[in-house]
């Protein structure tokens, strides 16, 4: 059935536009933009969609799923559903899973699971259809940082790109992953952090540390690491994606790679944009994030980087747990919170509303850039592309509890809370 939204705010950062349309949208298609569309078919659904916001469908970079190994985290149903709900039409997943995606088997086994659980979904008729799954591809058997996988035979299989998704320790591994992957054309990624400088710590070290009585990870762990990281992408040449960015040091280090030349992109996360180490206060356990949450001074930087594209894309790194994972001293539970459904809303009302950023800017980050990043495009909202959209309202509040959230997890500080701004629909 074809739709018709009217008066709908159309942010499309492909074109540059933000401005009030008339979108009609039929068999997958956009089949017209226009100020306003008057001649449609008699079936036409016409929806008033004034002061509502239509963007690209946004593109998470990396997340956890909890399958296999974890279901009682999260099911890749489940984590599918959370993604849809929270206007994601591609959700990317990492390999450390149990077992770890190393293998053409596995990557083939969890398409396969995708495809029948979509055919599921649609039997049931849910609002929002699913997104497209890509699959990391792990770098090293069982993520262990060790010995490589056949990288070539898991590129065949169809992964995204290739990254662990964890530390690596021996450098000597991955000057030569970076000469392995290269004729390959797949992104990798790499989580520059040197855990002998991270240690016990927790928490970024600084003044709120201290006060909190909590163990410090300096800065340098991840700074050092980034500079060893862009000083073997200055000798190999091979393209590099930098993943968790938390520091303002480290968005100068890129910045600087990039001004040079390196063939680098980098992304932060959604929390580490939002709150700093002052939040902690509360030892809410989905707090204990890795790399931790940063200084003030460290948050400012992030979003400056973000609006000045020194950091491209803004990741959801959706991490869930249990509750009875969770439920422990903070420093003793395991760290990562959910996000999936819950990023756009609060990105929106913090950043967006506050006039920090645009809602171009915002809405770059989180479908374009990082689609990008993947070596992939996002279409324009013209008319003949694509409809992969979503289609978000700004005002709407809805409070975040178990009977609202698809996630299998509730390890989030903002659980049974009020927000303001829900995804209403997306399409793929």
């Amino acid at each position: 059935m074809a739709e018709l939204l009217q008066k709908v705010r159309v942010i499309d950062p492909v074109s540059e536009i933000d401005e009030i349309f008339d979108v009609l949208i039929a068999e997958g298609y956009i089949k017209e933009v226009a100020s306003h569309i008057s001649d449609i078919h008699p079936d036409t659904q016409i929806r008033d969609c004034q002061g509502f916001v239509l963007g690209p469908g946004l593109v998470d970079l990396y997340s956890h799923s909890g399958e296999p190994g974890f279901e009682e985290r999260e099911t890749l149903l489940s984590l599918l559903k959370s993604a849809a709900a929270g206007g994601f039409t591609r959700v990317s997943i990492l390999p450390d899973t149990s077992p770890a995606i190393d293998n053409p088997a596995l990557v083939a086994q969890l398409q396969q699971k995708r495809d029948r659980e979509m055919g599921e979904i649609e039997k049931i008729n849910l609002a929002s259809p699913f997104p497209r799954l890509h699959i990391w591809g792990a770098i090293t058997l069982d993520v262990a940082g060790k010995q490589m996988t056949e990288l070539a035979d898991l590129a065949s299989a169809g992964v995204v790109g290739f990254s662990d998704g964890k530390p690596f320790e021996n450098l000597a591994l991955v000057r030569r992953v970076l000469e392995y992957v290269q004729p390959l054309g797949k992104p990798v990624a790499f989580w520059p952090s040197d855990r002998q400088l991270t240690a016990n710590g927790v928490m970024r070290e600084g003044v709120d540390a201290l006060r909190f009585g909590l163990p410090p990870i300096p800065a340098s762990a991840e700074t050092t690491a980034i500079a060893a990281m862009l000083e073997l992408v200055a000798a190999i040449g091979t393209p590099v994606h930098i993943m968790r960015v938390s520091t303002s040091r480290s968005v100068e280090l890129i910045a600087s790679a990039k001004a040079a030349g390196l063939p680098i992109t980098a992304s932060t996360t959604w929390m580490h944009l939002l709150l700093d180490t002052k939040a902690v206060k509360s030892y809410h356990t989905s707090l204990h994030l890795d790399p931790p949450l940063g200084n003030p001074s460290d948050v400012a930087a992030l979003r400056a980087g973000v609006r000045a594209g020194v950091i491209d894309a803004i990741a959801i790194d959706h991490t869930p747990y249990s509750y009875e994972e969770k439920v422990q001293a903070f420093a003793e539970a395991p760290p990562g919170a959910i996000g999936l459904e819950l990023a756009l809303p609060l990105l929106w009302q913090y950043l967006v509303e506050t006039e920090e950023f645009t809602a171009l800017e915002l809405w770059r980050a989180l479908s374009s850039s990082p689609a990008e990043c993947l070596g992939q495009k996002v279409s324009a909202i013209l008319p003949h592309q694509p409809a992969e959209l979503t289609l978000f309202h700004p005002e709407q509040i809805w409070k975040v509890e178990r009977k609202n959230l698809y996630t299998l997890s509730q390890n989030t500080p903002w659980l049974g809370q009020q927000l303001k701004g829900h995804v209403v629909q997306t399409w793929c």
